[in-house]
């Protein structure tokens, strides 16, 4: 039997209509099925497959808070940028997915981990997470509209802080950057091919950062990482590694897959073949 977990308050509250096609489908096809608005069941022992119906920020709440290490998982589009769901299922529609994850096989996928928390997208420290707190734009506007007008208010008032990496045990290299990004897939923002080299099946993660730029470099950047085309820029540095520790003086915010975090040190850590994926 599959489990239809369903956020009612993602992504603008589309995920009802998403629901409908899902169940539509699922009893055209005679698959048994339990839909779940909100209240979710604490135990999964008794279903083969889970469906979440959300964003990136609902995938981390379940991920974070239910055992679901040998349970087949499948995410889809009903957040505001769900990015982790693009990765896996590309632009089909609702009906699209559904029959193409019906006809998969679980495939292995990694998870970092940072303070104890998974994530299965991207962990943003500094810039991004100042740009999360601004949610209430994001939300209200829907996914890239809001995420850039929450980015150029950043891109006029953020300050570059001081970062102390440790990556793969070796020795702290400090640096003031404008980004610090840590990925385990490649899209992040509802569309920006911040990581577009990471997969979350390589057992790595993507290491992004820039460097401290004025306010005109920055404007011109934002369109290069809209479409992947930034890692070749001379003040942009791409990475990967297996651990790392960043560090700063003063308590950061980063987004953990849509979460905010608060700290003023980062542990992360990949962890190979975490969860288990229908794509």
């Amino acid at each position: 039997m599959i489990a239809i977990l369903l956020n009612p308050y993602a992504g603008r509250r589309k995920s009802k209509s998403i629901l409908a096609t899902i169940e539509k489908i699922l009893i055209n096809e005679e698959i048994p099925f339990a839909s779940f608005i909100g209240s979710w069941p604490a135990d999964y022992s008794k279903y083969n497959q889970v469906w979440l119906i959300g964003g990136d920020g609902t995938l981390n709440y379940f991920v974070n808070n239910y055992d679901c290490r040998n349970i087949p998982l499948a995410l889809f589009k009903g957040g505001t940028g769900n990015d982790f769901a693009w990765k896996l299922y590309g632009n089909c529609s609702t009906s699209e997915q559904v029959l193409k994850i019906l006809a998969a096989e679980p495939r292995a996928v990694d998870a970092g981990i940072c303070n104890g928390k998974y994530f299965l997208n991207t962990l943003g420290i500094g810039f991004d997470g100042r740009v999360l707190s601004m949610m209430h734009t994001i939300r209200w506007l829907g996914n890239l509209v809001g995420y850039y007008l929450a980015i150029i208010r950043m891109i006029f008032s953020y300050r570059e802080p001081a970062f102390s990496i440790t990556k793969n045990g070796g020795k702290p290299v400090i640096r003031k950057l404008l980004l610090l990004l840590l990925s385990n897939s490649s899209r992040t923002g509802g569309g920006f091919l911040v990581s577009p080299m990471a997969e979350p099946d390589d057992g790595l993660l993507d290491l992004v950062t820039c460097e401290p730029l004025n306010i005109v470099h920055r404007l011109r950047v934002l369109p290069l990482i809209r479409t992947g085309k930034h890692l070749s820029l001379p003040f942009v540095k791409h990475e990967q590694f297996t651990e790392m520790v960043v560090q700063t003086e003063i308590q950061q915010l980063a987004q953990l897959d849509g979460e905010l975090i608060f700290s003023n040190r980062f542990d992360c850590h990949i962890v190979k073949d975490k969860f288990l994926f229908l794509y």
